[in-house]
């Protein structure tokens, strides 16, 4: 990655205006992001029928099916964006857009997550597909930079756990590694599939040194975040938010006040004390059931306790049309609901910067660089 030449986008006086200032995206996936319309386009040519043609009426149907309360509901919204995503033609369109969209919601940097295995029943094969979407995030980022922005895009390479391909999507992944692929997943079902069912994957990738996030602490708890860091060699935890459920509050009283302390058990130690990164979409923890043991408004996402304790927190979007979502949306929601001051955005979004699968030069590039736009918005703020 080379150091951003482009001006500073202007910011807006107090309050400061989230959506221009630079952001980190790590967990996005790409059939969970397309435009309505495009869905609409791809639908007709090939044949497949969907819920709604309006473009409007169709993205309230994404969104209350997945606030539906239905998991099955939720996973049909899937059927219907995997299905117009067949043909080098669709996954180009749909990756390009998807980098546009991320670049007017701020984002400099982002991985887009997807399953290859999900997209072959047009006739191509799991490396073409690889191909066409490379194609297609070459074709945004090339248009983001000609508008005058920038961003760069990877694609985290994934394997579903319900199949049997984990060793081939991981030499897929690797394959690909210096043609777009910056790291390897698994996702899908995760209560009963565990990733040590994927142990041959990720042991070859750690043979050759491929960086790996897991998809754990989401729909299962302790057992499957534990599995994830043994068997997966997770360097990030895809979600990760049940943690907190490895997180005791003890109240006793004191003079007739309650004092109440926080303990951590072993897992959350480990995982805060390694700064293992928590890909955290708040949203989407709620809708999906992921914080039932919290509550079920934001206000009880333990986001915010994982953050006072000092975990690695990032925040992410999941999947931004089912969950109506930007990820400028989600850093506005936790800062109304969490108070959080332009200052702990920024540092959430160093610690998704440290935590993308780059090398550290550009890391460290990048972290400069977003480190600039703050600074101006904050000293923008205090003339006002």
């Amino acid at each position: 990655m080379t150091k951003p030449t482009t001006e500073p986008l202007p910011v807006s006086p107090s309050p400061v205006d989230l959506k221009s200032l630079p952001k980190v995206s790590l967990h996005d996936h790409l059939d969970g992001g397309l435009r309505p319309a495009t869905i609409i386009e791809l639908a007709a040519e090939a044949g497949h029928t969907l819920p709604s043609t309006d473009p409007e009426e169709l993205r309230r149907w994404f969104l209350d099916s997945a606030d539906s309360g239905s998991l099955v509901r939720y996973l049909e919204t899937f059927d219907h964006t995997i299905a117009v995503m067949q043909t080098h033609d669709a996954l180009v369109r749909v990756a390009r857009e998807f980098v546009e969209d991320l670049a007017d919601d701020g984002v400099v940097y982002g991985e887009v997550r997807w399953a290859p295995e999900q997209h072959l029943t047009g006739g191509l094969t799991l490396d073409e597909a690889v191909e066409a979407v490379q194609e297609g995030l070459e074709a945004g980022m090339d248009a983001v930079d000609e508008a005058g922005g920038y961003i760069e895009v990877g694609q985290l390479v994934t394997a579903m756990r319900h199949a049997d391909r984990g060793a081939e999507i991981a030499q897929l992944a690797v394959r690909h590694r210096d043609n777009g692929v910056v790291g390897f997943d698994i996702a899908g079902a995760e209560d009963g599939f565990l990733p040590s069912l994927f142990t041959e994957a990720f042991t070859y990738l750690a043979e050759n040194n491929f960086p790996t996030t897991v998809h754990a602490g989401e729909a299962a708890g302790l057992d499957s975040i534990q599995d994830a860091l043994v068997h997966g060699r997770a360097l990030r935890l895809g979600h990760g938010v049940r943690i907190a459920e490895d997180i005791h509050l003890d109240v006793q009283e004191e003079d007739g006040h309650d004092v109440g302390t926080v303990s951590l058990g072993d897992l959350a130690q480990w995982v805060r004390d390694r700064q293992i990164p928590l890909e955290l979409c708040p949203s989407s923890n709620l809708q999906t059931g992921a914080i039932a043991a919290f509550g079920t408004t934001i206000s009880e996402h333990p986001i915010d306790l994982l953050h006072q304790l000092g975990f690695n927190v990032t925040v992410n979007t999941d999947n931004r049309l089912m969950s109506g979502v930007t990820l400028t949306g989600e850093f506005e929601l936790l800062a109304k609901t969490f108070g959080y001051d332009i200052e702990t955005i920024l540092e959430l979004t160093l610690n998704a910067v440290h935590a993308a699968f780059l090398p550290i030069e550009a890391r460290e590039q990048l972290a400069d660089y977003i480190i600039e736009f703050y600074e101006d918005a904050l000293d923008g703020d205090d003339q006002d």
